[in-house]
């Protein structure tokens, strides 16, 4: 698909926002180009990346959504730490926690680096593997300053892969 065949379908919805999400976008050789294509059209757009490439070519308008990934992911050796360094107020961190070494982890991450004052930090359980209530109750005890984040789509569509 074209750039502009991308910017007509997304013409079509009529939204002022986008998110270039799935699989992992930055990947893809046009991702850059269409990320400032999209802004420069006039949309609020956000990229949801795995954290696993690095952002600092991204487009600045843009909202990156980054994941770094725990230790019970069995990806972590995937992390781009050095973007952390990139990360501006506008951006969000997400944890996606499988339980409680993941949730220690990510905690200790979130101060050595002081995410929270680098931009918004989520904490998500894992669907299915993290109890949503305990790992509230968690970041409420320990008073960390992150958003609380369930995997919406989870919820909404199950485990249904992408069309």
């Amino acid at each position: 698909m074209s750039l502009e065949q991308i910017k007509t379908g997304v013409e079509a919805y009529h939204t002022r926002y986008v998110t270039v999400t799935g699989g992992e976008p930055l990947a893809q050789e046009a991702c850059i180009e269409l990320l400032a294509l999209l802004c420069d059209q006039g949309y609020n757009v956000s990229l949801e990346t795995s954290g696993a490439l690095d952002i600092s070519k991204v487009d600045p308008r843009v909202v990156r959504v980054m994941d770094i990934k725990t230790p019970a992911s069995g990806e972590m050796e995937k992390n781009h730490y050095r973007n952390i360094e990139l990360l501006k107020p506008q951006d969000q961190v997400k944890f996606v926690i499988c339980g409680e070494a993941d949730y220690q982890w990510s905690r200790e991450l979130l101060n050595e680096h002081q995410l929270d004052s680098r931009c918004e930090v989520l904490f998500s359980p894992v669907s299915g593997r993290q109890d949503p209530r305990q790992l509230a109750e968690w970041i409420l005890r320990d008073r960390l300053n992150v958003r609380f984040q369930i995997q919406l789509h989870k919820y909404l569509w199950g485990e249904v892969g992408g069309k």
